[in-house]
């Protein structure tokens, strides 16, 4: 079996395992990151246990009509969004959503509906040793967290070291990338530069020809009716 079928094995039996086992007084916040050379991308699963649905839902439904609108659920994943933090080699990245899911109120209330909420973040460029830290405070009272990283797609890139903090709020990961050195690149960038104007010599070459062909029959013409002088 291959190592990422493995790791992810691993980790969808580590976040299942915790959410069927958390108390009914928590609020179970499981975060993986999927981790690429250009982009971040994090999926937060949110699951109230029944004691705590009251004090989620007071946060959700702030107009008290026991409906959740689009406008509450916008509302509540800035919410969120402002309680997480997220930096790469000491840098602040900024989170933008891509895609919200709300489960129906009635399995919330029973424990069993998972709010989730996909972001995105852009990784600059940098050094081939790098360093993620991810926090998590939301709703710190009543939750419990999770936090784990998916085997990445990317083969150039390899994690390193995990850490967090007792609470699982703290989350860090170390990991390496492959970068091509600068020699590669400058003469990768030469050789386009050659390629293309090779290219363009190639599609010149024709017209000069024509035209070079076209000047030297008017230059024999001019001069066939020109006698040469006499001495």
């Amino acid at each position: 079996m291959k190592a990422p079928i493995v790791a992810a094995i691993l980790v969808s039996f580590f976040l299942v395992h915790r959410a069927s086992a958390h108390r009914l007084d928590e609020y179970l916040q499981a975060t993986t990151i999927d981790i690429g050379k250009s982009r971040l991308v994090l999926e937060i699963r949110l699951t109230p246990g029944v004691d705590v649905f009251s004090k989620v839902m007071a946060r959700i439904d702030t107009n008290r009509d026991r409906l959740i609108s689009e406008a509450e659920q916008r509302d509540y994943s800035d919410e969120v969004l402002h309680d997480l933090s997220l930096s790469i080699d000491g840098k602040q990245l900024p989170l933008r959503l891509t895609s919200l899911t709300f489960p129906k109120i009635e399995q919330m209330k029973e424990g069993l509906g998972e709010i989730v909420f996909d972001y995105e973040a852009p990784v600059p460029s940098g050094i081939e040793r790098r360093k993620i830290l991810f926090e998590n405070h939301h709703q710190n009272a009543i939750s419990v967290y999770l936090a784990n990283c998916l085997f990445p797609k990317d083969p150039d890139i390899r994690i390193t070291a995990q850490n967090r903090n007792y609470e699982q709020t703290v989350y860090r990961v170390d990991y390496t990338q492959a970068i091509a050195p600068a020699t590669a690149i400058a003469s990768s960038s030469g050789s386009s530069v050659r390629n293309w104007l090779i290219a363009d010599a190639i599609i010149l070459l024709p017209s000069l020809a024509i035209l070079w062909q076209r000047r030297r029959r008017v230059i024999q013409k001019d001069t066939a009716g020109v006698r040469p002088n006499a001495i």
